[in-house]
């Protein structure tokens, strides 16, 4: 029987990457819908992920599949036509501008508490853990906040602001172990609602506010240090300069002593980048992208002294983990909105980030910046 050509091509370009469709081995699609080989190859990575959200094939490791053909580079070789449009979209819009930049806020964080809480751990820290000396989540966790605030130097009577402060997770942890004071910006309610209840008690004021709202030119909107931690990757290529302004317009400035810190914490891209993949965009973060190392260079370029660069990419891959086998454990105890069709798209999300991860396609960055240089020198602690 002839096999038809659109299911030959689709299963050639799997085997270059060794997953064989229908093949014996955990990394070998099970094909339920035949009509699968088509979509793939009309729609790209947005056909494979609803494909499965839809329930047309199955596979014993998910994500030990999408690293296979991350990892050979199959997705460069299908763009569906959705990739193009979104091309074109980011080349004449600013998708973060204006009512679009609330809408990751409103479709992705402000999913449900419920949810990241089943999922994070102890701390609801929604960025890549510091796996050095860990023996689990919550300790890698902590490990990064130890390590953001080793890296600024924090002490008492410091003021400090977090540029997309999430539950607040580092504010509170900052303000109990450093004794400073701290200004937290978020664009989700449902974040900010929990951030304030966390923090209560602390000398901890959490907003709900756009990034481009602080002034930086009184004393409410100075600051001593900043950080923003998984933040950046909403911020769009139209905005980085922006966004850096807004940075550095918010730091104290002394000459005398270089001023103050400023930490970026941020997912980064191997390559110069408008939009996100479409999958990811129209189910997960919408209006996201990846900066790469020279948008961050080019875009803070006069504003900041880079002190130091500091990749841990490979400890997402373990995070992202850890975060599947919590989320896993928890599903019937998560209200009934959470369906069948949710699980799976929450499945291929945490799958398609860890083999991104392990395909060293994506990269974990902790930048610190100074806007006249630290006298002396920066000793950037490990």
């Amino acid at each position: 029987m002839a096999i038809h050509p659109l299911r030959q091509r689709v299963t050639g370009l799997m085997q270059a990457a060794g997953v064989q469709p229908d093949g014996p081995g955990e990394c070998d699609p099970r094909i339920l819908d035949d009509h699968f080989y088509g979509r793939v190859l009309r729609e790209g990575s947005l056909g494979l992920g609803d494909s499965y959200m839809d329930g047309w094939w199955q596979v014993g490791s998910l994500d030990g599949m999408l690293y296979r053909l991350l990892r050979h580079g199959v997705d460069e070789r299908v763009h569906g036509l959705r990739s193009r449009l979104d091309d074109l979209r980011a080349w004449l819009l600013n998708l973060q501008a204006g009512r679009r930049a609330l809408a990751v806020g409103e479709r992705h964080y402000d999913l449900g508490n419920e949810l990241f809480e089943a999922m994070l751990g102890k701390r609801l820290v929604y960025s890549c853990g510091y796996w050095r000396q860990a023996d689990g989540l919550d300790d890698a966790q902590e490990a990064k906040l130890d390590l953001v605030c080793r890296k600024l130097g924090l002490r008492p009577g410091m003021r400090v602001l977090d540029i997309g402060c999430g539950w607040g997770e580092a504010l509170k942890y900052a303000a109990q172990h450093h004794g400073v004071e701290g200004v937290g910006v978020t664009i989700s309610r449902e974040q900010a609602d929990y951030a304030r209840k966390l923090c209560a008690g602390l000398p901890v004021d959490i907003r709900l506010q756009d990034y481009r709202a602080l002034a930086g030119d009184t004393a409410d909107s100075s600051f001593d240090r900043i950080f923003s931690i998984g933040m950046f990757e909403h911020v769009g290529a139209k905005n980085y300069r922006a966004y850096f302004e807004v940075a550095r317009r918010c730091l104290r400035n002394d000459e005398a002593t270089g001023g103050g810190l400023f930490l970026l914490h941020c997912i980064g891209s191997n390559v110069s980048l408008r939009h996100t993949d479409p999958w990811i965009a129209r189910h997960i973060f919408p209006n996201s992208m990846l900066p790469s190392a020279a948008q961050i260079a080019s875009a803070s370029e006069g504003l900041f002294v880079t002190e130091d660069w500091h990749g841990f990419g490979t400890d997402y891959d373990r995070t992202l983990q850890a975060w599947r086998d919590n989320i896993e454990a928890a599903w019937d105890r998560l209200p009934p909105r959470y369906d069948e069709r949710f699980r799976r798209m929450w499945r291929f999300y945490l799958a398609a980030s860890m083999a991104t991860f392990r395909a060293r396609r994506a990269q974990l960055w902790q930048l610190v910046m100074s806007p006249h240089g630290v006298p002396g020198g920066y000793d950037a602690p490990r």
